[in-house]
Parts: structure tokens; C-alpha cells; sequence
């Protein structure tokens, strides 16, 4: 697939339900309705979709195969959230559910979030070294069970995560094997350079989150001056190339190493006061699609 076809076509790149609102966090916001949000994705030319949260898609996968297909959407995958550093806790269960959900529905990608154990991501505990130990080992666990069952699977550092910053992703570098999904927006608000971490690490980027961010919002968050939620509500999430990240020069490194994953496109939005005014997120998935679709021309 060549960067023409991918701006004729929008091959690899796909939508995702956050950028609607549409979340796994307890009192997030509104949550749109799915029928809303895949008709947006497949009025805007999308082919494909991460799942969103449980829930959100018919939870039968057959049923979830024929509700994408109604719009015209194939699967790619999605987030799943699994405590990963507790030695008592085996996730593998978890993840062979949601494994089960992909193969299903023809999707490959299972993207994983090192999960406090806490809703939300908005408090984040310091791990010692044994917790380490097993986060490391959990991840090679379920990256090797899952290329067993045909599937790939991904770390992707997320604020309020246990990988969150330059630092994480570095002892994941050098502690596992695992691929990541690189999340340009998260990476930037936790102070890291997803371009540089990227350049060093290709043969690991198996998946791309693009999104983009006030990094002085971002900061505040990290310094704990306003918690996440709330500044995802104020805005920090931006339109791919209004925000503070270099977006084209991602895209750019990335094709040019020869990538051939997805580029997912998100801006997490969250509706606190109900029902989006307008036109709706549709407008700012729009403007970053564009966005998106002029760097790879």
C-alpha cells in the first residue's frame, strides 16, 4: 500500500469512538450512541474502527462483524486496559477475550494499556522492582501468546498508566520485547518526544495512535495542578496539527522506515454537559483526516 492509495482509498487509517466521547471511564460524559458514530465515520470516508469500550459495539461478534458492515467498517482492534504489574493477578484471561472478539471479527491489533488497577488515570502509584518485573514479564507473556493466535499485540504508553513517560517506555525498550503502539498525543503530554522515540525504536512501532496536544495544558496535568479529566474536558486534546506535536514529521519518519500499520486517528473529547452543539466531533475528525490525508499526498 503505497501513501498514494492510502489518500485515495483512506487505507490504514482508521477512526476511533473516543473521538466521539465514547470512553471506558466511569462518569466520562455523554456517550454517544454507536449507530451516531459509525454513521459519522462512514460519512467522512473511514473504512475501518478500533472497538471503543466494552459495550459500545454489539458484544456477540458476529453481531459486531454485521453492525461494522452495516457502515461499511472493518475491525482493527482496540484498547484494552489489563493490570499488568500485580504477580497475583494473571490477565491473560482478559486478554484471550478479547483476542477471541478480534479473530472474530477479523481484526489484529490489540492495543494495551498498563492499568493501575484504579479507574480512571487520573492517580498514577511509583512501581518497585519486583512490580516491574512482572509488568515486563506480562508483556512478553501476552506479545508471544498473541502472535500464536495470530494477532499482534502492543504496549502503548497512555497518561496515568504505569508506561507513561520517556522513562517507561525506555525499561520496556530494554526490558521486553513487545511492540508499541506509539500515542503521539500521550508520549507529548507526559514531556517525551514521540518523534525521537520513535526514530530510535522502529522495528518496535507496530501501531500508531496520532493525536495531538497543548503541551502546556499537559504539563499541568503531569505537575498535578489539574487532574486529566479535566483537562481533557478543557480542551488538550487538539485537531491533528493545531496542537504543539509535530504530527507530519511522525507521519513522515514513519513511511519513510517503511510502516505499514495503522494510523488511528483520535482527539479524546469528553461531552460533561450533554449533547455536543453543531455539527459535533464530526468536524474535528474531518479537519484531522484532512490533515492527515495532505502529509501523505
Amino acid at each position: 500500500m503505497t501513501a498514494s492509495d492510502l489518500h485515495t482509498t483512506g487505507a490504514r487509517v482508521a477512526g476511533a469512538p473516543i473521538s466521539w466521547g465514547v470512553c471506558e471511564v466511569p462518569g466520562w460524559g455523554l456517550q454517544l450512541p454507536a449507530e451516531r458514530v459509525m454513521a459519522e465515520m462512514e460519512r467522512l470516508g473511514l473504512t475501518a474502527t478500533e472497538f471503543g469500550p466494552d459495550g459500545f459495539l454489539p458484544d456477540e461478534p458476529e453481531a459486531r462483524k454485521s453492525f461494522l458492515e452495516t457502515y461499511n467498517l472493518r475491525a482493527v482492534g482496540g484498547f484494552v486496559p489489563v493490570v499488568l504489574h500485580d504477580s497475583a493477578h494473571d490477565p491473560m484471561s482478559e486478554v484471550d477475550a478479547f483476542i477471541d472478539a478480534c479473530l472474530a471479527t477479523e481484526a489484529d491489533v490489540v492495543v494495551l494499556a498498563a492499568a493501575t488497577g484504579v479507574d480512571g488515570y487520573d492517580n498514577r502509584p511509583v512501581l518497585d522492582d519486583v512490580q516491574w518485573k512482572a509488568l515486563l514479564t506480562n508483556l512478553d507473556r501476552i506479545a508471544d501468546h498473541a502472535a500464536e493466535r495470530g494477532v499482534i499485540a502492543v504496549v502503548h504508553p497512555h497518561i496515568g498508566t504505569l508506561v507513561e513517560n520517556a522513562d517507561d517506555v525506555q525499561r520496556v525498550v530494554d526490558g521486553s520485547h513487545i511492540g508499541f503502539c506509539i500515542d503521539t498525543g500521550h508520549l507529548a503530554a507526559a514531556g517525551a518526544d514521540p518523534v525521537a522515540i520513535t526514530l530510535a525504536n522502529l522495528d518496535r512501532v507496530k501501531h500508531v495512535h496520532l493525536k495531538d496536544v497543548d503541551t502546556a495544558m499537559a504539563a499541568k496535568v503531569v505537575a498535578n495542578e489539574i487532574t486529566f479529566s479535566d483537562a481533557v474536558a478543557d480542551g488538550m486534546w487538539q485537531v491533528l496539527g493545531e496542537g504543539d506535536v509535530d504530527i507530519r514529521a511522525m507521519i513522515e519518519a514513519l513511511e519513510g522506515a517503511g510502516y505499514d500499520g495503522w494510523y488511528v486517528l483520535e482527539q479524546d473529547v469528553m461531552f460533561k454537559d450533554g449533547e455536543p452543539e453543531g455539527e459535533g466531533p464530526i468536524a474535528n475528525v474531518r479537519a484531522s483526516l484532512d490533515y492527515v490525508k495532505a502529509v501523505l499526498a
